[in-house]
């Protein structure tokens, strides 16, 4: 059983920067692809990024691309995604995911699932 904690959410203005952290425990954690989904209000849950086991493959939403960066410390058990240039609409809370197949993850089929934190973005 692999237990998720986020972390880094808050308010920030429009065009500011944000990282966020997710926390992993209870498995090893390199067997694991990582990603990165938000949910606003009234609106699914949607993919952001997600990166692969070992950090050699990395996905982006379209809408994220070239302002959002995700990485991995598998030393640390840790993954990060660095949000540049935030926008309005990248408000939501967002939520880390892990599973054992990349593409199932990306997908929104994740193994486990974290409570989410919130992200706020004042225009």
């Amino acid at each position: 059983q692999v237990q998720l904690v986020e972390s880094g959410g808050g308010l920030v203005q429009a065009g500011g920067s944000l990282r966020l952290s997710c926390a992993a425990s209870g498995g090893t954690f390199s067997s694991y692809g990582m990603g990165w989904f938000r949910q606003a209000p009234g609106k699914d849950r949607e993919f952001v990024a997600a990166i692969s086991r070992y950090g050699s493959n990395t996905i982006y939403a379209d809408s994220v691309k070239g302002r959002f960066t995700i990485s991995r410390d598998n030393a640390k058990n840790m993954v990060y995604l660095q949000m540049n240039s935030l926008k309005p609409d990248d408000t939501a809370i967002y939520y880390c995911g892990a599973g054992l197949v990349l593409n199932r993850v990306v997908a929104g089929q994740a193994n486990y699932w974290g409570r989410g934190t919130q992200v706020t973005v004042a225009s």
